[in-house]
């Protein structure tokens, strides 16, 4: 199997990377009361950011959550923002380090039946648009079927994380389709938004609604195959050779006494039977595997579904800042002990490698967004393509002045 791709997302929770950079770099106990006030402010100062990002991407989207009756969307005057909600949707998802699936990936899920032994039925002609985010990759080996009735084990990738972004087509759309709109089991126009944790890449077709088990060649192959094949020379030779037989006695006015006839059409009965029997016990299979699947869907709403719409936004925006603390912290300290400025290049190398060695993880730091934060908040100095930090003290006064003025009133004469 192919590496994981790498991702800018950092697997580690932002305490362990705080004291491992402490326990690394051998701080004195005032540096390590710096770095940690450092820290805490840094914490509330990103909480505060998405705070604020959180009201705005609300209220943009409640013209289009499904969850919102028409009187709460009257609160609200103007006219929706499709364009705005999107690049507030696109900038916390980048900020989260979400990477969008590539449509081949869907594809490729819908003809693999790896997993779950089904092939899925999506109707994407209800979707005026779809996208799927995900973060975080791991891997994992699950026996699956192989030739019919063995077994073999193969190594599989699961999304930690998995946002799913679904637009509906409008009621114009259906309406032309002959389909009432009052059957449906959704809004048109509505966007639809969801969380799923550790998703497998090969099923990743499953977190889409509307999913329908259908027979898939082989299913249907295995149902046909024997039965036509067993079917059509005992029909041949076994079932109509005495109901011809019958037939012309019948004509003849003669009484059907033949054992043998009799004997014959009895075994071709029977072995009619038993291919209806066969037929029956792999439709039945079918049936089962439909009835496991939905059985799966379930379990997977309800364990693996972490919110919907509207209830999204905060875990997204909590993982974004999360995210952004991280990313700012690493950058710091890896710059504050550096014996001089380095460049973007090699603080990027560092800190990989040393995820690498310490963690055992394959990352692809976002580098330039690191240093970006660290020029906003004007505690990192960029000269000659070289970069250094303010010393933690410095450092503390320059956040500290920052948060103060957050909340800071003024009025003009």
């Amino acid at each position: 199997m192919n590496p994981v791709k790498r991702e800018h997302f950092i697997p580690i929770d932002k305490e362990i990377i705080l004291q491992q950079q402490i326990n690394d770099n051998k701080f004195n106990d005032e540096q390590i009361n710096q770095i940690t006030k450092l820290f805490e402010i840094l914490e509330h100062y990103f909480h505060y950011e998405g705070f604020s990002f959180n009201k705005v991407i609300k209220k943009n989207y409640i013209f289009f959550d499904p969850d919102k009756s028409p009187e709460e969307k009257l609160v609200y005057q103007g006219e929706p923002n499709k364009t705005e909600f999107l690049d507030n949707l696109s900038t916390v998802l980048k900020r989260g380090n979400y990477t969008q699936i590539d449509n081949a990936v869907i594809e490729d899920a819908m003809v693999n039946d790896d997993l779950i032994g089904l092939k899925l039925k999506i109707n994407f002609d209800y979707f005026k648009e779809y996208k799927i985010f995900y973060r975080g990759v791991d891997q994992f080996n699950e026996k699956v079927r192989h030739r019919f009735f063995w077994k073999k084990e193969k190594q599989f990738e699961t999304f930690e994380r998995v946002i799913v972004y679904l637009e509906y087509k409008d009621k114009d759309y259906f309406e032309s389709k002959k389909i009432k709109v009052e059957k449906l089991s959704f809004e048109p126009s509505s966007i639809i938004l969801k969380t799923f944790k550790r998703v497998p890449k090969n099923d990743i077709e499953t977190i889409f609604p509307h999913a329908t088990p259908v027979m898939s060649l082989k299913d249907k192959l295995l149902l046909w195959v024997p039965a036509l094949g067993g079917g059509i020379p005992l029909i041949t030779t076994k079932v109509v050779p005495p109901l011809i037989a019958m037939y012309a006695a019948y004509k003849a006015g003669e009484t059907l006494n033949s054992h043998a006839i009799q004997t014959q059409l009895i075994q071709g009965v029977v072995a009619l039977g038993l291919i209806g029997a066969y037929l029956f016990r792999q439709y039945k299979r079918f049936l089962t595997k439909k009835n496991e699947f939905s059985k799966m869907l379930s379990d997977s709403l309800y364990f693996k579904s972490i919110a919907n719409n509207s209830g999204v936004f905060p875990a997204l925006i909590d993982g974004a800042e999360e995210e952004e603390l991280k990313e700012t912290i690493l950058a710091y300290t890896f710059l504050l002990m550096s014996n001089e400025p380095i460049s973007a290049k090699d603080l990027d190398e560092k800190i990989e490698d040393w995820f690498r060695i310490k963690f055992n993880k394959e990352i692809d730091f976002d580098v330039t967004d690191a240093l970006i934060k660290l020029e906003r908040l004007r505690i990192g100095i960029e000269s000659n393509g070289k970069w250094s930090v303010l010393s933690t003290e410095n450092a503390l006064r320059r956040i500290d002045e920052i948060w103060d003025g957050i909340f800071s009133y003024n009025t003009k004469e």
